[in-house]
């Protein structure tokens, strides 16, 4: 009987884990979506109409770095959630069986904290990055690389960075989530939120170029946002034999190379 009770209860907190971040999910995929017909119909996200009312072509002022973050925030939650998802379940599950051993809870919220907590600082300097970028004329009305050139740099430095040793040590640590918690375990919530706040730093520099990779196809591209967080997601559940990374990496500065060909002028 207690066996059961204790299996029951660990299987309610796995359910109400996987519904909270599936509404979190919904959430956020619907205000991208909300974003991107918004921008699809007039040519210009929320943040610029709420900074100058019109036509995306003047500079931004500094108080459209607030909208732009909060864009860049909802993203991030949106793009990284489903990668980091098998992580927290299985947080989540480890936290249970320690608790049902006399050892201290800790709450699978507050690693979920830290987590985001990183992606959040991310979206602060993207944030700002694109700030910069539009100031400087660099990104069209359209929020994409203004020529070819600049966005064929941004994919040929991302393809370089998939045979980089940070992202081979990056991806390491990410598709072994069991070895994780077993050697970095905290207890408590502050502990909780430092394990997160780790993972998420790891996380983050394992897949920030590829993020970047949204300034050169659009900030608002619906389609690429989507595919991102799938590959995010697919790095860490591949098989190795499939070297994803290296394949990706391949792809990548071929199209970059082709990119920054095309947009050369013909002699």
């Amino acid at each position: 009987m207690l066996e059961n009770t204790i299996q029951a209860v660990a299987q309610r907190d796995r359910l109400v884990v996987g519904f909270a971040l599936a509404g979190i999910a919904v959430a956020s995929w619907l205000y991208l979506a909300h974003e991107a017909e918004r921008f699809a119909a007039t040519g210009v996200c929320q943040c610029a109409a709420m900074m100058i009312g019109g036509a995306d072509l003047a500079p931004w002022s500094p108080q459209a770095l607030l909208p732009l973050f909060l864009m860049w925030t909802e993203m991030m939650v949106a793009m990284m959630l489903p990668a980091v998802t098998p992580l927290v379940l299985l947080f989540s599950k480890v936290a249970r069986s320690r608790a049902e051993r006399g050892q201290p809870y800790t709450s699978t919220a507050f690693f979920g904290a830290g987590y985001f907590a990183v992606w959040t600082l991310f979206s602060l300097v993207a944030a700002l990055a694109q700030w910069i970028l539009h100031g400087a004329a660099l990104l069209s009305p359209q929020m994409t690389a203004s020529t070819g050139i600049v966005g064929g740099v941004m994919f040929m430095a991302a393809g370089a960075f998939q045979f980089s040793p940070l992202k081979k040590a990056c991806l390491t640590h990410c598709r072994s989530p069991l070895a994780f918690l077993m050697t970095d375990w905290r207890d408590g919530r502050i502990g909780a939120f430092l394990m997160g706040w780790k993972h998420g730093l790891v996380c983050t520099a394992c897949c920030w170029l590829l993020m970047m990779l949204l300034f050169a196809v659009g900030v608002m591209n619906l389609l690429w946002i989507g595919l991102l967080a799938i590959f995010a997601l697919s790095e860490r559940i591949a098989p190795r034999k499939w070297h994803l990374s290296q394949i990706s990496g391949v792809i990548l500065l071929c199209f970059g190379a082709w990119l920054v060909f095309a947009a050369k002028p013909v002699s």
